[in-house]
């Protein structure tokens, strides 16, 4: 609520450079929730396949660390893609 009463007192020229400031980061926004979600899931797998199975919380520890892998890279991906996209619109 507060962002819009902020946005209709501001120049058009400052919704702009708000826009684009925000169109330039909001990619970057959502990598940390998509780390630690990863991360997160696939721990509580593990977890929940020890108890089916009754192991020792190996499959947790397992999984814990696939997941952690698997998010960190899925995040140099994201990142390493959305700078190249970058890189290309600007040299248009």
């Amino acid at each position: 609520m507060k962002l819009l009463i902020i946005l209709k007192r501001m120049s058009k020229t400052e919704k702009n450079d708000f826009t684009k400031t925000y169109k330039d980061v909001g990619p970057y926004l959502g990598l940390g929730t998509q780390l630690a979600a990863t991360m997160i899931l696939m721990f509580f797998l593990g977890r929940w396949l020890d108890e089916k199975f009754e192991l020792t919380p190996i499959l947790t520890i397992s999984f814990a660390f696939f997941g952690g892998f698997a998010g960190i890279y899925n995040f140099i991906k994201s990142v390493l893609n959305l700078n190249e996209k970058n890189k290309n619109e600007k040299r248009t």
